[in-house]
């Protein structure tokens, strides 16, 4: 008869829970994970930044236009507040 596994307990997050509990056989987890084929060369490399970085490629003549548009949107505003009436 074939060993079969909760799908739900073969995931790594919740299966050292479920190893604790008793709920998910050690050795039938091992046996699982070895059974998986290796899908490494299927990997993609996944570029991401936070506001602020920089991508590669990206021209810093491009970063510094940003900036003195920024500066420029910042003077406008503080301009503006001065000539306002009260």
């Amino acid at each position: 008869m074939a060993d079969t596994l909760d799908p739900k307990h073969l995931d790594k997050r919740t299966a050292e829970r479920y190893l604790r509990s008793g709920q998910l056989d050690e050795k039938a987890y091992e046996r699982h994970l070895k059974s998986l084929p290796d899908v490494a060369e299927k990997a993609t490399v996944v570029e991401t930044a936070m506001d602020g970085d920089d991508f590669e490629g990206q021209d810093d003549e491009d970063d510094m236009e940003d900036e003195e548009d920024e500066e420029d949107e910042e003077g406008a505003e503080e301009s503006s507040e001065d000539t306002e009436a009260p």
